[in-house]
């Protein structure tokens, strides 16, 4: 519905009663922080979204199993916000944790893995690395070709961001 206001404040409620029942490491916890920074990144309060990404992630390193998917799901939320501010260096950092995650943990053809090869060449192109955007980006249309129908818009976004590349 996009009512972010009110999405926030049901979220913020739930994190106060997981808060007062859950052990302080506990992976709902991260959950609701996750949802909190969903919020605030989809508002465009990165800085927030960012805090409350890490906030995430921390509680999974301590709770997780370092290849879990949930903290390749927060590296790529934080890489995402850090991207969104302009500062690709750590956006590539991030992007790169989150593939390695997903390499270990995913089948080789699994769709996030295609979103993080796509993440990652989106950085590439903002750092002017032309090769290597195109590199990750056709390692993402490869997966996604092999995953998805071939009239699905995921397909049209590979090609249209190989395209990009080209431009």
């Amino acid at each position: 519905m996009g009512d972010y206001p009110k999405a926030l404040s049901y979220y913020e409620k739930a994190l106060e009663i997981k808060q007062q029942s859950l052990p302080p490491n506990h992976p709902n916890l991260a959950s609701s922080y996750n949802n909190i920074g969903m919020v605030h990144y989809n508002m465009g309060d990165y800085p927030k979204a960012l805090s409350y990404y890490e906030k995430a992630l921390e509680i999974q390193q301590q709770s997780l199993p370092p290849n879990h998917p949930d903290l390749a799901s927060s590296y790529n939320n934080i890489g995402m916000v850090h991207h969104n501010m302009d500062d690709y260096p750590k956006a590539l950092l991030s992007h790169e944790k989150a593939l390695a995650i997903r390499q270990q943990s995913l089948p080789p053809h699994h769709p996030n893995l295609a979103h993080s090869h796509n993440n990652i060449g989106l950085v590439h192109d903002n750092l002017g690395d032309y090769p290597k955007a195109l590199s990750y980006h056709e390692k993402a249309l490869e997966i996604k070709q092999q995953s998805f129908p071939p009239n699905h818009p995921d397909l049209a976004a590979s090609y249209s961001n190989i395209g990009l590349v080209y431009y």
